[in-house]
């Protein structure tokens, strides 16, 4: 069974971002064979990184008692799904210090992305790929891309997937399989 780790980038009041990690985290669930969870960075309300040490150096001992939690969330994974706006040309703050308090728990894993915002979020998503490539994760090609978020939901406030899901069909298969391969590759 492969444990997938759907983040929610975003902390802000009112944020979109539940809407579309809820949805994905749903279609993972159909897939079988899959434990999926949410992971909300408003659970884990870390200070700015800070640390005298880099979390490469670190052996999973963190100082700080909600990295910690955090590490142990991101361990238990196979791979991640990276739910997240894009703010100014990139990605939400508050995600990057999440990233950058946790290092050795991320690595050899797939991620993909799940982005909205200016140019469907393809810059954040850019930019996202870069960071997990220097904390070992392997970020698959595929991505969901949601163009004019703004007039993406329902009249009852219900995500519109229509346009959405060959693409996400695509980006589940696609992490999937790499999350069997990388799995397979670090129990060997």
């Amino acid at each position: 069974m492969l444990n997938i780790k759907i983040i929610i980038g975003s902390t802000r009041e009112g944020r979109f971002s539940e809407k579309p990690a809820q949805w994905i985290f749903e279609e993972i669930k159909k897939q079988g064979d899959i434990e999926a969870e949410l992971i909300d960075l408003r659970d884990y309300p870390l200070p700015f990184f800070n640390e005298a040490t880099s979390p490469a150096m670190n052996k999973g001992i963190y100082a700080n008692e909600v990295a910690g939690r955090l590490a142990k969330k991101i361990e238990e994974a196979d791979g991640y799904i990276i739910a997240a706006p894009e703010y100014n040309h990139g990605y939400p703050a508050v995600l990057k210090n999440a990233m950058d308090f946790i290092y050795n728990e991320w690595n050899k894993k797939p991620v993909g992305f799940v982005s909205w915002g200016g140019v469907a979020g393809a810059r954040s998503v850019e930019q996202l790929r870069l960071v997990a490539i220097e904390l070992q994760m392997t970020p698959i090609r595929n991505a969901v891309h949601i163009p004019s978020f703004w007039t993406a939901l329902d009249e009852g406030g219900k995500l519109k997937t229509e346009s959405l899901q060959k693409s996400a069909d695509d980006f589940i298969a696609q992490l999937l399989w790499w999350a069997k391969a990388l799995k397979a590759a670090r129990i060997s």
